[in-house]
């Protein structure tokens, strides 16, 4: 057999393995729907049937039925804008900031000994605990809700970077350097791949925190945004409307979570990882 009919060959092998893994793919994509469809459907049922009152904890129907309106009126789109937009801000400068210094506290044992104490005292104070401060310094304006978004942000994808060039095989790294490997060739073709994996994960963590810090980011005197539903909600005495701002916060994570994993996907190809069966 030939060299390009080997090439031919492979090819084949790889297409039709693909399509054999897209309804395995398309299965799993469908079982995520299952529990939250379960769950809806007997919490509606509860209500209809008089098993719990549907006052303060409205069923699905009432809360699509919210959205629904919102959706109508515009206000659903221009909340989830900028909140989106909010998130998109704080997460590319919580993300940006903490990938430098965790690069640079992994690369050097004395920036580590400066900057890691400090960081992580700050990890333990509340969100919370920053809006008042926030407000004092930036008032209640963009400025004071993004850098609250990026406080968020910051601490997880800090800890990966660091964590992930603290755990780099110190061998790996040696047989790099036996080989002659320039500083550039030695950071693209070992250090870059043997980190990749957890600073991934950590992107993920510090998106979904991104999106919890948003709320307490639109406490701070909004006027717009799904956090501004929430309050607006409470206010009014609005379960529903509470319930709705919370579906579209989860659909948003999970929809922003899965295009980060999608995202990552190639640079992450090379892994021979263990799968789980079934």
């Amino acid at each position: 057999m030939t060299a390009i009919e080997t090439n031919i060959a492979e090819e084949k092998a790889r297409i039709a393995g693909a399509e054999k893994r897209l309804p395995q793919r398309r299965l799993r994509f469908l079982l995520g729907f299952v529990l939250p469809v379960v769950f809806a459907l007997a919490w509606e049922a509860a209500v209809r049937f008089g098993l719990v009152q549907g006052r303060l904890m409205p069923p699905p129907s009432r809360i699509f039925a919210t959205l629904y309106q919102l959706a109508l009126s515009g206000e659903l789109l221009l909340h989830i804008s900028v909140t989106t937009a909010r998130v998109a801000a704080g997460f590319a400068l919580g993300v940006v900031t903490a990938t430098l210094i965790g690069a640079l506290a992994g690369a050097s044992k004395l920036a580590r000994d400066l900057v890691d104490p400090a960081l992580q005292g700050l990890r333990a104070v509340p969100s919370i605990a920053w809006v008042p401060l926030f407000i004092l310094w930036f008032g209640i304006y963009e400025q004071s809700k993004i850098i609250l978004i990026a406080v968020g942000c910051f601490f997880p994808v800090y800890l990966g970077m660091l964590g992930a060039i603290l755990s780099v095989d110190r061998k790996t790294v040696e047989v790099g350097r036996i080989f002659r490997l320039s500083t550039p060739a030695l950071v693209r073709r070992i250090l870059l791949p043997a980190i990749l994996p957890a600073y991934v994960v950590s992107l993920r963590a510090g998106l979904g925190l991104g999106w919890m810090f948003v709320v307490a980011a639109e406490f701070m005197g909004a006027s717009e945004g799904l956090g501004y539903l929430l309050v607006d909600g409470q206010q009014l005495g609005k379960p529903e409307q509470i319930l709705a701002a919370i579906f579209v916060f989860a659909v948003l994570g999970k929809i922003t979570d899965g295009l980060l994993v999608v995202a990552s996907a190639p640079l992450l190809t090379w892994q021979d990882a263990f799968a789980p069966r079934g």
